[in-house]
């Protein structure tokens, strides 16, 4: 089967966005960046200050407050941008989107003009999603997390984890198992029988906080099911997951590769930049290669999810061969950098430690 052609370049109000993201990451995130690691808390006012970039009303149209229309695109470029300056940063400022944007592309009219005004207000307001369980063979499509008829509703049981900003958002959605099939809820913080236990300490993404969250007999009327009856289209939302996250690897590698090319090209060892040596000058050209090869895959699943052509399989092969680049592009910066890469007073060792946990994150993040 042939595919029709499609074009890579931003339009002027992608670029524009782009922009936007990428002077705030150079300006606000990355100066942040090691600080918030070893505090494990952002600078007071940063997540407002990247609320004012406008990113998600922008991708809600105006009936629910908003003024834009979505794009997956659009959401990867920023997406890259935000995380090249401070990964927990970005995944923090895109929090909202867990919550807005599932409901925005599956919710029913009523949930929409419900719940999208409030993420469209002038002020910072923090989503969840609790999407991966603790077990090793976690698979999004076959939760253990329950969801059964009852009483006009439906009870959630089971344990989640990596549920971002648990503690702080008064609205999550939780995806459980329904009937076989991977159905989304909206639970209210202060839902009886939901209990936020510990935050979780993580090896990397220190400053984003990530919670365990029980549900024992957790009742959810039956209008917060996403979707309604209908259900929500949960590869449609899977597939945007995993596109942010996609492109948030790219970013993070990105700030690894820029950073041991500069240290490579100004480091001298026995008179001469080490960048001239040929071991680290392919090892420079391997880094670039995948990078670059990763990004078009990212932005290839956004325009097939734009085009509204399904886009699960270009996701996934986005988001597997990113966490592996992340993690290899990371690795080799902390490697030209020597000893230098394993102490904590250069940024290397934060962006390696950040760029493993892609491989075992899901639904954090979405465009």
């Amino acid at each position: 089967m042939r595919r029709s052609m499609y074009c890579f370049a931003p339009s002027e109000e992608q670029k524009m966005l782009q922009e936007a993201a990428r002077r705030f990451a150079a300006r606000e995130l990355r100066e942040a960046a090691r600080p918030s690691d070893e505090r494990g808390l952002l600078p007071e006012g940063l997540t407002q200050a990247a609320w004012e970039l406008g990113l998600l009303p922008g991708s809600i149209p105006e009936q629910y407050g908003g003024f834009g229309e979505r794009s997956c695109v659009a959401g990867a470029l920023a997406a890259e941008e935000l995380a090249w300056g401070d990964l927990s940063g970005a995944l923090s400022a895109t929090a909202p989107n867990l919550v807005a944007l599932p409901v925005a592309t599956s919710g029913t009219e009523e949930q929409k003009h419900r719940l999208l005004p409030r993420f469209c207000s002038d002020s910072f307001v923090p989503g969840s999603a609790a999407l991966m369980e603790p077990r090793h063979d976690f698979d999004p499509r076959a939760l253990r997390t329950s969801a059964a008829r009852g009483n006009g509703g439906y009870v959630l049981a089971g344990r989640k984890c990596h549920v971002p900003y648990a503690a702080e958002a008064e609205q999550m959605i939780v995806y459980a198992a329904l009937d076989g099939a991977t159905e989304a809820f909206l639970v209210r913080r202060d839902s009886p029988g939901l209990t936020v236990l510990e935050r979780e300490r993580n090896m990397g993404m220190n400053a984003y906080p990530l919670y365990t969250v029980e549900l024992r007999d957790c009742a959810v009327a039956g209008d917060d099911r996403l979707g309604g009856e209908a259900g929500c289209d949960f590869e449609a939302l899977e597939a945007a997951s995993r596109v942010a996250l996609a492109a948030m690897a790219v970013g993070v590698a990105r700030g690894a590769y820029e950073y041991a090319l500069e240290y490579a090209k100004n480091r001298k060892a026995f008179g001469e930049a080490i960048a001239q040596r040929q071991s680290i000058a392919f090892m420079l050209a391997e880094m670039a290669t995948d990078l670059e090869a990763a990004r078009m895959m990212v932005w290839e699943a956004a325009w097939v999810l734009d085009q509204r052509r399904g886009g699960a399989r270009e996701a996934y092969l986005a988001k597997n061969f990113a966490d592996d680049m992340a993690l290899m592009v990371a690795d080799r910066a902390v490697q030209i950098l020597g000893g230098h890469g394993y102490i904590r007073d250069y940024p290397v060792e934060m962006w390696l430690r950040n760029a493993r946990g892609f491989a075992v994150m899901e639904g954090i993040a979405i465009v």
